[in-house]
């Protein structure tokens, strides 16, 4: 199917999904909004029409949400890696011995595992951070949520806090 689609149109659509994305702040759209873009994407002459000549036209969206678009948030996530060492004050050139993706993480030299993802995930971060560390007597885990809106809500994120307590989390932070 997508074998057909020649790179250079590939990359030319994929770029520019990837820049509207950019500008709309991707992160701290709702599900509803990102699910309206992808059906204009899938519309769209430039876009879907063009990867419509290489596919069934049905499937047009699809291959856009897992295909062009799905490297497009390992590619931000990772992108955060920085910011997240900083906001637990760890040197960001660290040693690991394993990194994790689904969600992002480090099992560091040390043996402390850190996590990060979307506030929008926050209940994934905070369950893979304790099971990667569970039972391996680790030093500590530590997760980092990048706000996208989700957990503005002081409350939200004071139960969230205790969550990470009560699951025996070292730090739960949040990067604005």
């Amino acid at each position: 199917m997508s074998g057909l689609l020649p790179k250079d149109i590939r990359d030319r659509i994929q770029r520019k999904i990837w820049d509207k994305a950019d500008e709309l702040d991707w992160a701290r759209l709702s599900d509803l909004d990102r699910a309206g873009w992808y059906e204009n994407w899938s519309k769209d002459k430039e876009i879907g029409s063009a990867l419509a000549h290489f596919m069934d036209a049905r499937k047009v969206r699809v291959y856009i949400k897992d295909s062009l678009f799905k490297p497009y948030h390992r590619a931000r996530s990772q992108s955060d890696e920085r910011k997240v060492f900083t906001a637990l004050h760890i040197d960001p050139d660290t040693a690991f011995s394993k990194s994790f993706t689904k969600p992002h993480g480090r099992r560091l030299v040390d043996g402390r595992v850190i996590c990060w993802g979307s506030s929008r995930d926050w209940k994934s971060v905070l369950m893979s951070a304790f099971e990667r560390g569970w039972g391996a007597g680790t030093a500590g885990q530590a997760v980092v949520l990048i706000e996208t809106g989700k957990t503005m809500d002081l409350t939200l994120r004071a139960m969230v806090h205790d969550i990470g307590q009560r699951l025996g989390l070292n730090a739960v932070v949040w990067i604005d």
